[in-house]
This record gives C-alpha cells, sequence and structure tokens, in this order.
C-alpha cells in the first residue's frame, strides 16, 4: 500500500513538474511575440510593441482566471488553497500552461494592428476577446462543449483532431487580428496611388532573436500539449522540427533570401504542424511546414500589394490565420495511415473544425473591435502616429538621444 502510494504521489508530482516547464517555455514564447514585432516595426514603435506584449499578458491572466477557463471548462478556483494543492497542484499549473495559449491570442493580434493603435482600448479588447471569444471555442474542442465534436464524430467517423492548437490558437488568433486590422485600417502613408509604400524594418537581429525565441519554445508548446508525461512522444518533436526546417528552406528559396521571410518561415511550418504533430510521419510534417512557407510568402506579398485596407504589419492573417487553417486540413491529410500517420483522423472533419474556427473568431473580432471603434475608437490621431506610438502613449523613444 505504500509502495502504491508513493508511486501515485510521484506521478503526480512528475507530471505537475512536466507541464509546469511546459507553460514556463510557452511564457518565454511572449519574449518572442515582443522582439519579433520590436524588430519589425519602425523605430517610432519599438517601446509600444514591448508593453502592448507585456500588459496584454497581464490582462489575460486576469481575464482567463476568472471567466475565460470556466468558460472553456467549467471549473474555477474559488476554492481554498488547500483543495487547489490537490495533486500536487496539477489543477492550477494546467490551467497556468493553458493561460499562455490563451495569451497568445492578443500577442498575435498586437503584431497585426501595430504603429497606429490606442493603447487602452485595445487592452480591453485584448481582455474581452480572452475572456469570452477564444475559451468559447477552446471549451468546442478541446473540451467537447456544445456537442460539437459529438456530432462531427457521429457523422464523419472521427471528432476534429487539433492536437497543439494550430486553428484553437494560431488561426483563431489569426483570424480576429484579421477583423482588427480591417477595422482599424491601414497606416497612414502606406499606399500612395495605390502602391504600397515600403516601411521597412527597424532592427533586423530583433527580428531574428523574437523568432529564435519562439521556435525554442514551441518545443513545450508542441511537446507539453501531450499534458501528462506518460502521453509524451517523440514524434511530435521530429515532426515539430522537420515542419520548422520546411517552412526555413521553402521561405528562404520563395521569398529570395529575405530575412524577413526566412525568419517568419520556421513560425509558419510549426503554427501548420501543431494540429497534427501527434499524428503524422516526419516526411508529412516536412511537406505541410514547406507548404505553409509558400502560403505565408505569397499570401503576405499578395495582401500587402493588392488590398489596402489589409496592412498587417508582421503578417499574422497569412502566418497564424491561413496556415494554422492549412496545418488542420494537413493533419486530416497527413494523419491517414495511408501516408504513414497513426489515423483515426476525418479530412471532413478536419475541414468543418476550421471553417467554424475561422468563423467564431471573424465574427467575434468584427464584435468586439468594431463595438469600442464605435464607443472610444482605435486609432490614434494622425499626428499621434506621424510621432509615433512611443512618443503619443509611453512618452519615451526606444533608445537615449545625445
Amino acid at each position: 500500500m505504500d509502495i502504491t502510494s508513493a508511486v501515485h504521489t510521484l506521478t503526480e508530482s512528475a507530471n505537475t513538474l512536466f507541464i509546469l516547464i511546459g507553460a514556463i517555455m510557452v511564457l518565454a514564447m511572449h519574449a518572442g511575440f515582443a522582439f519579433l514585432e520590436v524588430g519589425t516595426v519602425r523605430h517610432k514603435n519599438q517601446v509600444n510593441a514591448l508593453v502592448k506584449i507585456m500588459t496584454d499578458f497581464g490582462i489575460s491572466a486576469v481575464a482567463y482566471f476568472f471567466i475565460g477557463y470556466y468558460i472553456a471548462y467549467g471549473s474555477h478556483f474559488m476554492s481554498g488553497a488547500a483543495e487547489l494543492t490537490a495533486a500536487n497542484g496539477y489543477d492550477l499549473v494546467k490551467f497556468f500552461f493553458l493561460m499562455t495559449f490563451a495569451a497568445a491570442i492578443p500577442a498575435i493580434v498586437s503584431g497585426g494592428i501595430a504603429e497606429r493603435a490606442k493603447f487602452y482600448p485595445m487592452l480591453i479588447a485584448s481582455g474581452l476577446i480572452v475572456a469570452f471569444i477564444y475559451p468559447f471555442f477552446e471549451g468546442l474542442i478541446w473540451n467537447g462543449n456544445y456537442g460539437f465534436q459529438g456530432w462531427l464524430e457521429n457523422q464523419f467517423g472521427a471528432s476534429f483532431h487539433d492536437f497543439a492548437g494550430s486553428v484553437v490558437v494560431h488561426a483563431v488568433g489569426g483570424w480576429i487580428a484579421l477583423a482588427a486590422v480591417l477595422v482599424l485600417g491601414a497606416r497612414n502613408g502606406r499606399y500612395r496611388n495605390g502602391k504600397v509604400v515600403a516601411f521597412a524594418p527597424s532592427n533586423i537581429p530583433f527580428l531574428a532573436l523574437g523568432a529564435w525565441i519562439l521556435t525554442v519554445g514551441w518545443f513545450g508548446f508542441n511537446v507539453m500539449s501531450a499534458q501528462t508525461l506518460d502521453g509524451i512522444s517523440g514524434l511530435v518533436a521530429v515532426n515539430s522540427l522537420m515542419a520548422m526546417v520546411g517552412g526555413i528552406l521553402v521561405s528562404m528559396l520563395l521569398g529570395r533570401k529575405d530575412p524577413g521571410f526566412i525568419h517568419n518561415g520556421p513560425l509558419a511550418g510549426l503554427v501548420a504542424v501543431c494540429a497534427g504533430s501527434d499524428l503524422m510521419h516526419p516526411v508529412g510534417a516536412l511537406v505541410t511546414g514547406g507548404v505553409a512557407g509558400a502560403i505565408f510568402v505569397y499570401l503576405f506579398e499578395w495582401a500587402q500589394a493588392k488590398i489596402e485596407r489589409l496592412d498587417d504589419v508582421l503578417g499574422v492573417w497569412p502566418l497564424h490565420g491561413v496556415c494554422g487553417v492549412w496545418g488542420a486540413i494537413a493533419c486530416g491529410i497527413f494523419g491517414q495511415e495511408a501516408l504513414g500517420g497513426l489515423g483515426g483522423v476525418s479530412l471532413v472533419s478536419q475541414i468543418i473544425g476550421s471553417v467554424a474556427g475561422v468563423v467564431v473568431a471573424f465574427v467575434g473580432g468584427l464584435i468586439v473591435y468594431g463595438a469600442i471603434n464605435a464607443i472610444s475608437g482605435l486609432r490614434l490621431t494622425e499626428e499621434e502616429e506621424f510621432n509615433g506610438a512611443d512618443l503619443s502613449i509611453h512618452r519615451i523613444g526606444a533608445t537615449a538621444v545625445e
């Protein structure tokens, strides 16, 4: 009996430590979001990029703790600490892990709406998104809420499979960002006589640093999505690696050695492989990442050149929104046993689940950002935007003027 109890305690403590390490790795990814944006925006908006990621994380944690987690999973933490420490506090750490996922949504949006958004209205929007829009879809997919997954399984033989959030996190974040970008409109001076005017990144080394931090943290994002130590799989790690390098190589070739494309290429591959990283063969993951790299390069260039209102600074709609949808569909293709996968997945369910995520995110984003824009406005004044968000909002620049 004592041996059984000791083994049980050891298992619980190991699981708690496992998911805690994952939470810390995904928490570190937010530094990646920050530096990717800092390096991409113009110098006069670098401070704002850093401050947005930090404060969005703070508001996300509070919104998800008190509202979002309950909407998604039907549980809360409004009980005594003695109860919360059951199983070595595993449920608390699981919340921490999932909260870092939820906080990625405003971090994704931040990159799309950079350089022209007011501070507090966007912060309020982030809180509403993390409290209500994101957890609604999260619970629908990862907790089986409202019978949606059961219906897919009954109709098409399998539920919607999204192991680490190609759609639940990334596509939802990307399509919410698209709504926010369309409501805000393009940056002043971005288009002249119907043609895009290049706004050069302020700091390629910072951009590269952000990409590397995200890439490393992503292995916690994907591998630790097993949530327990006995569910860990080396397949997830190697599939993440192969999708990452597929994204790098294709974005290098199609992006003509452009450092912005090369450093976003691995992120596109990693976004896409999240859904099926636990099912695919590594060769399928390589193809999935390569296609994602191509999607990002072509869609980013097309959107910037052809749609004036779609001034998506970091390209978060193609990177997260579209590559996330591709990842869920790729899971339905390369997850099949005939293509070396583990099976148990339906392409039809993958398509339907992806469409559901897009609709919830885009409509929810339009409602939240549209309402706040109507009430208080989301956009800096023309003068504030010209001076830069750093001086206009924070009263300080990124570097001191000697």
